[in-house]
């Protein structure tokens, strides 16, 4: 008889804040456990899944520079970026809203994918290979409240909906469900609302029952967690002012141009890729960043199980009340267009102000015009790094870390590593 299993990552949820989720809490023992850095979706997530580190899993990070075209890329979806088996492969899987969903050899599989126009325009959508026609049942996917100023509940309440639909009907053996509420205000304020909490519990509550209700045991992961910063490092403005880093202006701002910088970095919340793309500066630039305030270190990625191809010269690690904002021009009459937008794949760099908004009244307007047919760009995304309050990327203090919750192993402990996980998802899927 096979095992069925459900596994619910709850982004941001740590020890500490467990108190305020009772329904994820009963699932079974609690343990703090070790992403590796940067501590970030795409790498940990990917970690999870290979049991890899990232020097061989090649996610070096939620994006990063493709040398092959001189681009910098964040939040590609392809499956077949990732360099590993990972755990579902011939297993019976629904993987619901879990990154490197595109074209995953799971049965059924939910993901964001907006259509894209010739002129520009954008049309929210998913792509649904769940059988359940889950839009039809349960309305359109509300991707307005999933990333963006209006990120909150309604997309976390809409995937635990989504999740309860596709475990009752199609009973999988292996589901996966990510729920990312958490990770909203507690970027948005340093101060993290149990309210908040409360709420995803609720949301996990739903999958639970529904998992439950098919016979399938719960574990609970989550990728990070967020710690209070109240300082930004606009690492590249600084190799900027070096004259490392090249931009191209235009109609539309500056441009990067990372082909012709000499250096450059892909910031990505507390973590940073440092790119020299000439060996004679190499020492220098990492020299130059050690001494700004907010750097805590600047260290090879060896150092870090980060070696691979794909990354950067150096890696920057911020102090742990610091993050790294992708900034690059010097004047903000000259921010590129995208800048001012939620772009977040043309944007070279993470960037949490697509979190907060300039005017509702300005986005109301750009709305109106979107209706009446006319071109838009809805630039209401603001350019104060100032405004964010919470990051992740680094190892904080266990009881503010992730952590699992789940059945102990038939042999040993729980993992305290993400690396162990896949070892672990294994064993509990074993037939009994």
């Amino acid at each position: 008889m096979s095992s069925k299993l459900c596994i619910l990552n709850v982004v941001g949820l740590t020890p500490a804040l467990l108190a305020h989720a009772p329904r994820i809490s009963s699932l079974g023992t609690t343990v703090p456990w070790t992403s590796p850095l940067p501590a970030v979706t795409c790498t940990s997530q990917a970690t999870m899944l290979t049991g890899l580190a990232p020097r061989d899993h090649g996610i070096v990070g939620n994006g990063w520079y493709f040398r092959e075209t001189q681009e910098i890329r964040f939040w590609q979806q392809a499956h077949s970026l990732i360099q590993g088996e990972c755990f579902y492969e011939g297993i019976e899987t629904a993987k619901l809203f879990w990154w490197f969903n595109q074209s995953a050899p799971v049965r059924y599989s939910a993901t964001p994918k907006p259509h894209y126009g010739s002129d520009g325009s954008k049309v929210f959508d998913i792509i649904d290979e769940t059988g359940c026609s889950l839009q039809q049942k349960l309305g359109p996917f509300p991707f307005a409240s999933f990333w963006g100023p209006g990120a909150g509940l309604p997309s976390s309440r809409w995937i635990a909906d989504a999740a309860d639909l596709t475990i009752r009907q199609n009973r999988p053996e292996l589901t996966l469900v990510y729920l990312p509420h958490l990770d909203y205000d507690f970027q948005r304020f340093s101060e993290q609302d149990p309210a908040r909490v409360a709420e995803v519990d609720a949301c996990a509550g739903t999958v639970i029952d529904a998992a439950q209700s098919i016979g399938a045991r719960c574990v609970v992961v989550s990728e990070y967690g967020l710690v209070p910063v109240n300082r930004a490092v606009e690492i590249n403005r600084v190799l900027r002012r070096m004259g490392w880093l090249v931009v191209r202006d235009g109609p539309f701002g500056e441009m990067l141009m990372p082909g012709l910088s000499r250096a450059f970095a892909v910031a990505d919340h507390q973590l940073a890729h440092v790119y020299v793309k000439d060996p004679a500066i190499r020492d220098e630039v990492a020299k130059r960043l050690r001494a700004e305030p907010g750097i805590a270190d600047v260290v090879p990625p060896g150092d870090l199980q980060l070696d691979h191809p794909r990354s950067g010269d150096w890696i920057a690690l911020a102090e742990p009340d610091a993050w790294f904002a992708y900034y690059y021009w010097l004047d903000d009459a000259r921010a590129p267009d995208f800048a001012r937008s939620v772009d977040i794949h043309r944007k070279p760099g993470y960037d949490p102000c697509e979190l907060f908004m300039t005017s509702k009244l300005r986005a109301i307007a750009r709305i109106a015009q979107k209706k009446a047919g006319f071109r838009y760009r809805v630039d209401v995304i603001p350019l104060d790094p100032s405004l964010v309050r919470g990051s992740h990327g680094l190892h904080p203090d266990p009881h503010h870390g992730p952590l699992l919750i789940g059945p102990p192993p038939e042999r040993g402990d729980l993992p305290t590593q993400m690396t162990d996980f896949k070892a672990y998802v294994q064993d509990l899927l074993k037939p009994t």
